[in-house]
């Protein structure tokens, strides 16, 4: 078991170096930099070599990642493209703000999505699961910025009942932001449930299918005994990956939604960088997400592993 679990640390922190290294390369692909965004028509001759000098880019690619990977390690997130700010200073209260969102959207959305799950797949073809799993089926396909756009128009146009951007400042403290948050949750919270709550309806099928659930079933084992102590803790097990994966999406995939209500968030702000070239920025952002996304991921296979007594058997046996 401590075996698998370094074997899951190292593959982690291989991942992280990877995708360290595929956000460089990225970020060092798009054409020009930060000094000819700065410049603009001014981008050339002395100019721009003196411009490049001071911010370092004349150097080459492979000593500026080796420095960038070195800063990050000591927890340093560099300065912005034009040296006048730590990046610590700017990505800080964004990412606080967009982990706030999340958090909300993830409390609301996964325990409605547990209990919804479970009230489909108990309802099997009958008249609960084909709406609720009709509603599901339509949160998921239709794009985040047209549910946004819709939810906007009928609660703050029409309905004027809540605010329809943010207005606040991105280092407001939260009690100003709470107010303005109930439509980018109630979003996000679309398709967090949406998500999985299919996941937990079709385990919860298949795990009510099982032999040993039918056994206890012919046995006499009372029906919502059986539900709650043999379905459930053995159908929620596969959806913890799932749960893992569309928390980590939601910091990812949260651009969209804070574009489309000014949310002061991490997605916002790496939209407004590539669009001013503080490529700096957009590297310190893409790494904080990255860093979250596969950390998420090893958690959830950690708790797989700890709370699924086959999976440690089964490793114990192999060593």
């Amino acid at each position: 078991m401590v075996r698998l679990i370094a074997r899951r640390l190292v593959l982690g922190l291989a991942t992280v170096a990877l995708v360290s290294l595929i956000i460089f390369a990225g970020v060092e692909a798009l054409p020009g930099d930060a000094c000819t965004a700065f410049l603009e028509r001014d981008a050339q001759g002395q100019l721009l070599e003196n411009c490049r000098r001071d911010l370092g880019l004349n150097r080459s690619a492979p000593r500026r990642y080796l420095d960038w990977v070195a800063n990050l390690l000591a927890g340093d997130l560099g300065r912005t493209a034009n040296g006048q700010r730590p990046i610590a200073d700017l990505v800080g209260p964004r990412a606080r703000n967009s982990f706030l969102l999340a958090s909300i959207a993830a409390l609301v959305g996964i325990p409605l999505a547990i209990v919804l799950g479970v009230i489909t797949a108990l309802a099997r073809d009958r008249l609960a699961d084909i709406w609720l799993s009709a509603v599901a089926i339509l949160a998921m396909t239709v794009p985040e910025f047209v549910s946004a756009t819709v939810l906007l128009l009928v609660f703050s146009v029409w309905l004027g009942w809540f605010p329809g951007v943010v207005l606040v400042s991105a280092d407001a403290p939260i009690a100003a932001l709470l107010p303005q948050l109930v439509l980018p949750v109630i979003t996000v919270t679309l398709v967090l449930t949406a998500h999985i709550l299919r996941m937990v309806r079709s385990s919860v099928i298949e795990v009510m299918g099982s032999d040993y659930v039918q056994m206890a079933v012919l046995k006499g084992v009372p029906y919502w005994q059986v539900v709650f102590r043999h379905v459930l803790p053995n159908a929620l097990l596969p959806a913890i990956n799932i749960i893992a994966l569309t928390i980590a999406w939601l910091l990812g995939g949260l651009v969209v939604i804070e574009i489309v209500f000014n949310y002061p968030g991490l997605g916002r702000l790496m939209i407004e960088s590539i669009t001013k070239r503080d490529l700096p920025v957009v590297q310190a952002i893409a790494i904080i997400l990255a860093l979250v996304y596969v950390g998420v991921n090893l958690l959830a296979d950690l708790m797989t592993m700890v709370l699924n007594p086959r999976l440690r058997t089964h490793h114990g046996g192999r060593r």
